[in-house]
């Protein structure tokens, strides 16, 4: 049975939007960011003045969403054999982050990288913000369901 879509799934799908958030702005990578990709900050806003910025970010919070939604159907797939302690739960979702950020994202993310031709610190900016927010993502999702098996 798949799990449905639990508060837990919507609050580690807003953990990683609001990550992104923070991890392109201007107290994290933003500058760099921006660099790397060859663009001004000024051409940035430009663009951004184009787009339809609420559409962009609602891709962004669905996209988080899906994101914790098949982590948590990974996660409750492979149950441990015993009971565990809440704190052993919050591990195991971090190494459940680490395990789909390691197995999934890095080296389909990395491949595209190198053929891209886009500078190696870009890919770092990037795959760090996923390996963060995968391991966060698992740590709620995992967590979740730790207290509520308590």
């Amino acid at each position: 049975m798949v799990p449905a879509l639990t508060p837990a799934v919507f609050v580690a799908g807003i953990v990683i939007f609001l990550l992104g958030g923070l991890w392109y702005s201007h107290v994290l990578f933003s500058k760099r960011w921006v660099a790397l990709q060859g663009r001004t900050e000024e051409q940035m806003k430009a663009q951004a003045a184009s787009a339809n910025m609420p559409l962009m970010y609602l891709s962004a919070l669905i996209c988080g969403l899906i994101i914790a939604w098949a982590m948590n159907v990974l996660g409750n797939h492979f149950m441990p054999p015993a009971a565990i302690t809440v704190g052993a739960w919050i591990l195991r979702g971090a190494k459940l982050g680490l395990f789909c950020w390691f197995g999934f994202v890095a080296p389909t993310s990395y491949a595209m990288a190198l053929f891209s031709m886009k500078p190696k610190q870009l890919w770092l900016i990037d795959s760090g913000y996923n390996l963060v927010a995968f391991v966060l993502a698992g740590m709620v999702l995992m967590g979740w369901t730790g207290i509520g098996a308590h």
